[in-house]
């Protein structure tokens, strides 16, 4: 399997004295999961695959972990410390000089630099190319949810916050993660994709225009329900019990999938995310009713205001 040393993997269950292993992907690696499975028990384990959705490292497969002596969670650096769970996370590598395409949008000589755990390997030979065009690159972290140095996750931006820089480049695909960096930091954000080498001024100015409606269409809800995920890296339980505090007209309502076919039966008139924090921000378009955030919730019912609005993050 491309990325996965599966002979380092199996010498690491073999330390544990595991013979039953459950193996755990997110969406983009699931369909090398029998590859995995094959390999294992060519070396005599049993092997069971769980095929449920997966979303980081927080959503650990426990259930299927049950079946077996150790669960094997590819794709993340862990975020908790869990007995019986085997975290591998998996590179993907490519040749940072892509990163001259960013250079060009960049203001002054300093920049933060950030990414993802597929690439978070690759931030000195980063910043060593920085370097060549006489960029002064500054890399916070690593952090209690984000274990690697210039790691970012969708629930935590602290290693952005960290380098203190005037601007900051994220390398990485997607837009979400530049968006929470320019919202956690204020700063201003370069996104650059290392596979296609698109480069871009982030604006999260859009973004905040529709949180802003949803914010005023969720002051008039008739019932709001308070969502805490069962999912244990998730789960926020004294946060939702405080957000169910400040209205008389809020729930706590458990999940362990936070879906909109879920969010339509239950029918109340918006909901505050305390789950994952890139439900509300990422989803709201499939939702039949509104979905705060919990700082969004505190600005809709008067303690915070709107010029004291932060992303949502996990700690």
């Amino acid at each position: 399997m491309s990325g996965i040393p599966v002979s380092d993997v199996i010498c690491r269950l073999r330390q544990r004295g595991a013979r039953r292993v459950a193996l755990q992907f997110p969406d983009g690696l699931r369909r090398r999961a029998c590859d995995v499975a094959r390999d294992l028990r060519s070396a005599g384990f049993e092997a069971v695959i769980s095929g449920d959705p997966c979303y980081g490292a927080c959503d650990l497969a426990l259930e299927t972990g049950e079946l077996a002596d150790v669960l094997v969670h590819f794709g993340h650096a862990p975020v908790e410390d869990r007995p019986g769970v085997m975290y591998e996370y998996v590179p993907f590598t490519f040749d940072p000089a892509v990163l001259a395409e960013a250079v060009s949008l960049l203001t002054g000589p300093c920049v933060g630099l950030v990414t993802t755990i597929q690439h978070a390997h690759l931030v000195d030979d980063m910043a060593a190319f920085l370097a060549t065009r006489g960029i002064e690159c500054r890399i916070g972290g690593p952090g209690p949810r984000t274990p690697m140095r210039g790691q970012i996750l969708g629930c935590s931006f602290e290693a952005a916050r960290q380098t203190g820089a005037p601007e900051i480049l994220y390398v990485g695909t997607g837009m979400f993660h530049p968006l929470g960096v320019q919202l956690a930091t204020g700063v201003r954000v370069i996104a650059l994709d290392p596979f296609t080498g698109h480069a871009s001024v982030v604006d999260a100015e859009r973004l905040l225009r529709k949180r802003f409606a949803r914010i005023e269409k969720a002051r008039d809800a008739e019932t709001v329900g308070i969502l805490v995920s069962l999912k244990s890296g998730q789960q926020r339980l004294d946060l939702a019990r405080s957000l169910e505090a400040l209205s008389p007209r809020a729930f706590l309502i458990t999940l362990r999938e936070i879906t909109p076919d879920a969010l339509q039966n239950l029918g109340c008139t918006c909901y505050v995310n305390t789950a994952c924090p890139r439900i509300a921000y990422d989803d709201q378009i499939r939702f039949p009713a509104p979905v705060l955030s919990p700082p969004e919730f505190e600005i809709a019912c008067g303690v915070r205001t709107w010029d004291e609005y932060l992303i949502d993050e996990i700690s």
